[in-house]
């Protein structure tokens, strides 16, 4: 475990230094703020939708040839993917980079696939939340970074990012073990690889169904805040490259503190499906309060209120992992992944020409924040339906017994 969180910790922070200069780095290239929002959406559509194509095929290869050569060339891909984004000159370049940088970074879902293999499944909610807290962790010091470098160059943090991957990848072939032994291996098929197909096939494991539902609209929810925080913030507040560094740094404090420590003290009280519940309501609330803030303060306070929040994705992770079979674990992460990144693909869609319509009004004006209360909105149904399902399995239950 400790070997994957490291990898989990240099892999995050790399991409937390991008975050907040990428929206910047796009400006260069535009002449307004809502051509900025535009071409932000199609830059960050670009990334989603090579990974939706790109996940399921590298989960099911984890699942055939083991997980160390697919997270080793994941950190390859992503390592080339910053110095390429940092050389880019022109738009379509950065369209083509983050396209084929998707295309190879599956770091995530292999990474669940690698704690799932090594994990009894009564201890996996606990482990998906140490390796959230390292996510978190990364969303601390990868943005405050991102955001002291941009100051001084916007094209700075994509090559330090660079170097990080490349460390990542050096210790991953030196150090980083298989978790995956030969005889859980199973074959590669293309057919499986069908992101389509491996989310049918995510939807008849026993005991999610409808569930997938909830983690598309939540992970929607979420991607459109995460496409959407920089320039929101720096068009209602005035933040810059810094300011938006220190808030995703609040963020990764939150999720460190929840996933590291809180998580394994809430699981002895409240089951994952609980959990789950009250992460959502919590969450859709926050996307209101988000969305309303009037000055930048009040967003770091949403921030550290909104702790349950920082449970959702640890606990569907459990739930998911606990209905698959030992040998497919790195195609139903992989489905999980790709639903994810069907969802990036979609959001940029949803929030930037939300933004953009926005884009004029002046600092501080409540409408601004119109692609939170999308968010809230998204939020809000996934929570009617995850409830309604979590009732109905506890009647199948009790009519069974």
């Amino acid at each position: 475990m400790p070997f994957i969180m490291l990898t989990v910790l240099i892999d995050m922070v790399s991409i937390g230094l991008i975050i907040p200069v990428l929206p910047t780095l796009v400006g260069g290239f535009t002449s307004s703020q809502a051509d900025q929002a535009f071409w932000y959406g199609v830059v960050v559509f670009a990334f989603g939708i090579a990974n939706f194509l790109g996940s399921p095929i590298l989960g099911g290869l984890s699942d055939a040839h083991g997980r160390r050569p697919l997270l080793l060339l994941g950190f390859c891909g992503l390592g080339l993917n910053f110095f390429a984004t940092g050389l880019a000159t022109a738009l379509w370049m950065l369209i083509a980079v983050r396209l084929v940088g998707g295309a190879m970074q599956a770091n995530a879902a292999v990474a669940s696939a690698y704690v799932a293999d090594i994990t009894l499944p009564e201890e996996r909610a606990k482990r998906f939340g140490l390796l959230g807290a390292m996510f978190g962790a990364g969303f601390i010091i990868g943005p405050v970074m991102g955001g002291l470098l941009g100051a001084i160059s916007i094209q700075l943090p994509f090559f330090v990012a660079g170097g990080l991957a490349m460390i990542n990848w050096l210790y991953g072939f030196f150090v980083l073990p298989e978790s995956l032994p030969p005889e859980r291996r199973r074959p590669f098929h293309w057919r499986q690889a069908n992101p389509l197909a491996s989310l049918r096939a995510l939807a008849q494991l026993h005991g999610v169904g409808r569930l997938v539902a909830v983690l598309a609209l939540s992970g929607l929810a979420q991607f459109v805040m995460m496409t959407t925080w920089v320039l929101y913030t720096t068009f209602k507040f005035g933040w810059g490259p810094r300011e938006n560094g220190w808030s995703l740094a609040a963020v990764g404090i939150m999720s460190l503190i929840v996933q590291g420590f809180l998580l394994g003290r809430l699981l002895k009280r409240f089951s994952p499906r609980r959990l789950a519940v009250a992460g959502l309501m919590s969450s859709s609330v926050a996307f209101v309060a988000w969305g309303a803030a009037t000055q930048g303060w009040m967003m770091y306070a949403v921030i550290f209120l909104n702790i349950l929040g920082f449970t959702i994705t640890a606990a569907f992770q459990s739930i998911i992992s606990s209905a698959a079979d030992p040998h497919s674990q790195g195609q139903a992460l992989g489905a999980v992944s790709s639903l994810n990144s069907l969802t990036a693909v979609v959001a940029p869609l949803c929030g930037a020409p939300l933004l953009a319509a926005v884009s004029h009004l002046p600092r501080g004006d409540w409408r601004i924040g119109a692609p939170f209360y999308f968010c809230a909105a998204l939020q809000a149904t996934s929570l009617a339906l995850a409830y309604f399902h979590f009732r109905h399995e506890r009647e199948q239950r009790g009519a069974e017994e």
